[in-house]
């Protein structure tokens, strides 16, 4: 039995990506075999696929997520049938990941996930809703008080985290670069009362009222301006790099963090995303209340079109591959 998987042999441009036929995989005791039903695509794959994680070996089957329908698991945790979604636990880096027909992830980095919603939507979320979720309550320790400012208020992490926080009572304004109708609209839909252009210095457009959390997604390039934003014992959590730039260039500690300011990051893991209440985050997605930022939808022998609409930031939102 053979599945059409997405392989890697070497880094580079999206075109090193290679569509061909594997061995499905057989699960060990601690595995369930999942019939990938859908996978989103994550910066964390586009920078190994690019390169920069020299950790990960070559070939490989990408994809840190994955979701579908159990096909297989020994140890009897799930029954052929379930839906369930998986991420994260070497998935993709350590062992082949969700960017193939069939995977075979660890069962206890699996969650049985209960809903109808289209698996285009299901794909989306697993480590989108992961990272949002983490970020906001491990890290910031959001309270429903709390006025949040999310830079890089249109990354579908950003949209996920701005209407999770609206619905928890928090006042939301969020970043972007982009002036225009559509753009406030999807900002306004996710749960964003606030609507601040991002030039670079947005701490002095915010100077007269500060934040006491914000979700840094731009990253170094825009950290030092996000530090200014936030009052006094107010928290900066840094969880995305969209600006690509890994590094921040002469930093100094006691000159760039204003006084009583905390800054942290947020890199969830595997018991993150089992620890993500998904289910109850489906609810609200089913419900309306938590829109799901999609923005484009490709089939696994469009992979490398996938890549290149990620590196090029056209996507405005999620992308998601669908096998079927």
């Amino acid at each position: 039995m053979s599945m059409k998987a997405v392989v890697i042999y070497e880094a580079g441009p999206p075109s090193v990506l290679k569509v061909e036929s594997r061995p499905i995989p057989t699960p060990a005791e601690d595995e369930v075999l999942i019939r990938v039903k859908a996978f989103g695509l994550n910066r964390s794959e586009m920078f190994t696929r690019q390169g920069h994680s020299p950790n990960v070996p070559f070939p490989r089957v990408l994809g840190i997520e994955a979701v579908g329908i159990v096909e297989k698991c020994p140890s009897g945790k799930f029954k052929p049938g379930d839906k369930v979604a998986s991420a994260m636990g070497g998935m993709g880096r350590d062992f082949d990941g969700g960017y193939a027909e069939y995977t075979s992830p660890k069962a206890k980095n699996t969650q049985l996930i209960e809903t109808n919603l289209d698996w285009s939507v299901i794909g989306a979320v697993p480590e989108m809703l992961q990272t949002s979720y983490g970020s906001l309550f491990k890290a910031l320790k959001l309270q429903p008080t709390d006025r949040l400012l999310v830079r890089g208020g249109t990354t579908s992490v950003g949209l996920a985290a701005a209407a999770i926080a609206k619905n928890y009572g928090c006042f939301v304004a969020g970043t972007t670069r982009q002036s225009s109708q559509a753009t406030a609209d999807l900002m306004h839909k996710s749960g964003i009362e606030q609507i601040i252009i991002d030039d670079g210095n947005v701490a002095e457009k915010v100077k007269d009222k500060k934040f006491d959390k914000l979700l840094e997604l731009v990253g170094t390039t825009t950290l030092r301006d996000s530090l200014k934003c936030v009052v006094g014992g107010g928290i900066v959590c840094m969880t995305g790099i969209v600006g690509n730039s890994w590094a921040l260039k002469d930093f100094s500690p006691m000159g760039d963090i204003p006084h009583t300011v905390c800054l942290t990051d947020y890199d969830g893991g595997p018991q993150e995303f089992m620890e993500t209440p998904l289910n109850d985050l489906l609810k609200q997605v089913e419900a309306g209340t938590l829109p799901v930022g999609i923005g484009k939808i490709f089939h696994i022998d469009q992979i490398v079109e996938a890549h290149e609409t990620q590196e090029k930031n056209l996507a405005r939102g999620k992308i998601v591959v669908l096998t079927e």
